[in-house]
């Protein structure tokens, strides 16, 4: 690993523990601490939200920002997150400070100023990228993160002695589309304004931005990396992809093992480890108990935890709720919110499956936690998902994994084959077409091995929180990157 200690700007729309809507928090409140612990100077920004303001605590301004196309001055406002790592929120009021998510207003639609808010935020981190912020500070590298911030790489593009930077796409389906018309009110370069630049189709894309003008680019899979150069994944971004290929690298994610252990985790009534797996049976029934379903230890209890989109699958498991009751000895417990006619299909498979299927509309820490350590068997039959975090979850709690070939997915499960069997590497069950009789193959499978191969099951888990999914693993690839970045050499 290189030796050299790196200046790095880590900026996000969003980071646990000060706001989070979804997987882009957990990675930006994960992975900069674990860099700074590998004794790198790395600092993160924030847009100041109610939230993270509140969360943050204590804080002193340290800089005043007069930006382009915003009239009133941005304070600059520093606290302390994890690793006594310097937190930078973004202090913009009439952008930020507004109650809820931090993209859509209370009917939940769009921000119709989200161009306008998220431009203002990447000038800023262009600002302390560049030194002009008065922070006698230089970053060697500006960390991108999804198209709130895409627009950071351009900015910076033609400045001398710029630092490095790199763009990572969460999920490239989120382009931050805008209007020519939007584009005139930022007061940015005409010249972006191409296509070789952020124009997309006639409309305007953050997104193809940061690919466009980053040094290098990442996504957070190696599946998902490749899966993104095709016409199937790549939303029209496929040929710019193609073009930047030498610069795109998939770095899988990791988690934060302190806060999902199954030995120390303060959710779970009897906490467990490998030598103590007899414990997962009490939290099993705690579940059942929780959920109002009978409790049978011998039912092979399925649990899933996500929104309800279409994306991530949960009308197949729907689908196929039939087979499975007609199979017997299985229950199934879901969490989760999205689209309205999803939710009120599962509130009625409740009726339709009394003993067998429960659902909690919403989300609730905690409770996902429980999931973890109280389920069988974990389904995840998303359509295409760039990392996952759910499954690295259920490995490391010994809950088996059931998976669609794709994306991070692919990367993290090995399906239960005779050549997996025969070289000891299958941590779960995987398939590989998205629709109902292809996770059916999958959960048959998974039904027979843990009612007829209960060695083989325990076998799995056992594997399963064996495995390495640790940020310290993907911290050192991303520093690797860095470097790469820094002296304008290819990736990965």
């Amino acid at each position: 690993m290189p030796k050299k200690s790196l200046n790095v700007l880590f900026a996000s729309s969003e980071a646990v523990p000060f706001i989070k809507t979804g997987g882009l928090a957990d990675v930006s409140g994960s992975l900069p601490p674990v860099l700074r612990g590998l004794g790198q100077d790395v600092r993160l920004i924030l847009p100041a939200y109610p939230e993270a303001l509140q969360r943050i605590g204590e804080t002193r301004e340290v800089a005043q920002l007069r930006l382009p196309g915003h009239h009133e001055s941005v304070h600059l406002l520093e606290g302390r997150g994890e690793n006594d790592m310097p937190v930078y929120l973004v202090d913009a009021p009439s952008a930020f400070r507004r109650k809820g998510n931090p993209y859509v207003g209370p009917k939940g639609i769009d921000w119709p100023d989200n161009h306008r808010r998220f431009t203002l935020f990447s000038r800023a981190v262009a600002a302390l990228g560049l030194n002009r912020a008065g922070l006698d500070w230089n970053p060697d590298i500006v960390h991108c993160n999804d198209w709130q911030t895409g627009l950071v790489p351009a900015l910076m593009d033609h400045e001398w002695q710029r630092p490095a930077t790199l763009f990572t796409i969460h999920n490239l389906s989120y382009f931050g589309l805008f209007s020519h018309e939007a584009f005139e009110e930022l007061h940015l370069p005409t010249d972006l304004w191409r296509m070789e630049g952020l124009e997309f189709y006639g409309s305007g894309s953050f997104l193809k931005a940061g690919l466009a003008y980053a040094d290098q680019i990442t996504t957070v899979s190696p599946t998902y990396a490749g899966e993104i150069r095709t016409a199937t994944f790549g939303y029209g971004l496929e040929g710019l992809l193609q073009f930047r290929s030498n610069r795109l690298s998939g770095i899988l994610n990791g988690i934060d093992y302190a806060a999902w252990n199954p030995a120390t985790d303060p959710h779970l009534d009897h906490p467990y480890d490998l030598s103590t797996l007899d414990n997962r049976i009490h939290n099993k029934r705690e579940l059942q108990r929780e959920f109002d379903l009978p409790e049978r230890d011998n039912a092979l209890l399925f649990g899933y935890i996500g929104r309800l989109v279409e994306q991530k699958g949960a009308d197949l498991i729907l689908d196929i709720l039939p087979r499975l009751q007609r199979q017997g000895n299985a229950q199934v417990v879901f969490l989760g919110s999205g689209n309205p006619d999803l939710e009120q299909t599962l509130r009625e498979a409740q009726y339709q499956f009394p003993e067998m299927v429960r659902c909690r509309i919403g989300y609730d820490e905690g409770l996902s936690h429980r999931i973890e350590g109280g389920c069988d068997a974990f389904l995840m039959p998303s359509r295409f998902e760039p990392c996952g975090l759910n499954q690295l979850y259920s490995l490391r709690y010994g809950c088996v994994p059931i998976v669609h070939t794709t994306g991070g997915l692919a990367d993290s499960v090995v399906d239960v084959t005779a050549a997996t069997l025969k070289n000891g590497s299958a941590t779960g069950f995987s398939f590989l077409h998205a629709n109902p009789d292809g996770l059916w193959y999958a959960v048959h499978r998974a039904l027979e091995c843990y009612h007829n191969r209960p060695d083989l099951w325990l076998e799995l888990m056992t594997r399963g929180m064996q495995s390495d999914f640790s940020w310290e693993r993907s911290a050192g690839q991303y520093l690797r990157l860095y470097h790469k970045a820094l002296h304008g050499e290819p990736g990965p």
